[in-house]
């Protein structure tokens, strides 16, 4: 019998994203979270990918238990589908799911940019080095790096809003976001986030809340354009 058919995945494992361990700095160095997820985004593990635990295990060169946690993790976003007696499998983000979380998350950041001008927060200078890191991978063609940063930027916008129940929140509707991103056929080199990124914190710190809402309905806009082929 396979010895991922046997395995017990710990269901007792709280639903915390890892993008939201990342940004309070608690997630180990060691923790293969960020390049089995990066491997998914570039789509070198897909919906048609046959993988074991076993095989994550020597593919990330990680502990079956830092394997284990991570598929679990990955099950509680949606980005793998765990079944008992299967193996894994990534799962394929359907556009009415997409459009969903879209409106979701629109919905749930414009509120938290209001409530991250009305701060003043004093963190902006992080974010400022993930646009420089997403930028870097872009440059580099490193296209799951810079959707997994991307998405890590907005959580930690999230979270210098003070208010955690609506960042956490968030954090359950990245992962899927950045999926889509991942699996949509209408990819482009056009790409403008690291701009808008930066010309949102640039409002934040004016704390110009007109102009940081405008920027990010517009940025929430692009996406529904480039995932759903919807106006914006």
């Amino acid at each position: 019998m396979n010895s991922f058919a046997s395995l017990q995945y710990d269901r007792e494992i709280p639903a915390v994203p890892p993008f939201a361990r990342e940004l309070r700095h608690e997630a180990p160095e060691d923790d293969p979270y960020p390049q089995v997820l990066e491997a998914i985004l570039d789509q070198r593990l897909t919906a048609a990918s046959r993988f074991t635990e076993e095989s994550l295990v020597q593919m990330f060169g990680a502990s079956r238990s830092q394997i284990r946690r991570t598929l679990t993790q990955l099950s509680h976003e949606q980005v793998v589908i765990l079944r008992t007696h299967q193996r894994p499998k990534i799962a394929i983000a359907a556009p009415e799911q997409t459009r969903q979380i879209l409106h979701a998350r629109r919905l749930t950041e414009i509120m938290l940019i209001e409530l991250t001008c009305q701060q003043q927060p004093a963190g902006l200078e992080a974010l400022r080095e993930l646009i420089e890191k997403q930028r870097r991978s872009r440059a580099l063609d490193q296209h799951g790096a810079a959707i997994r940063l991307s998405g890590e930027f907005h959580l930690q916008l999230a979270k210098l809003a003070g208010n955690a129940p609506l960042a956490h929140f968030l954090g359950s509707l990245v992962p899927m976001t950045s999926l889509a991103l991942a699996q949509c056929r209408q990819q482009t080199n056009r790409d403008t986030t690291v701009q808008t990124h930066t010309t949102i914190v640039d409002a934040v710190e004016r704390n110009d809340v007109n102009a940081a809402v405008r920027l990010m309905n517009r940025h929430l806009s692009d996406l529904e354009q480039q995932l759903l082929g919807l106006a914006p």
